[in-house]
């Protein structure tokens, strides 16, 4: 459950390298950088970020041998 009061870090994190989420007063999720959290945190509505982990829960994100291609400038 994502908390309102401050962020949280998932329990499958690995100590380094983990992203923290926190529930905006107006609805929206705030993702920051674990090893930064002075650095502003992205936000997603609660369409976007449903969205994203029905991608998660799917697979659609699982690392496999393809590299993703750079991108474009």
């Amino acid at each position: 459950m994502i908390s309102h009061d401050h962020f949280r870090k998932s329990t499958f994190s690995g100590g380094s390298g983990c992203v923290e989420v926190c529930l905006q007063p107006d609805g929206r999720i705030a993702l920051r950088d674990s090893k930064d959290p002075a650095l502003p945190p992205h936000h997603f509505s609660a369409t976007e970020w449903n969205a994203f982990l029905a991608g998660v829960r799917a697979g659609e994100f699982n690392l496999d041998d393809e590299p993703c291609e750079p991108p474009r400038p």
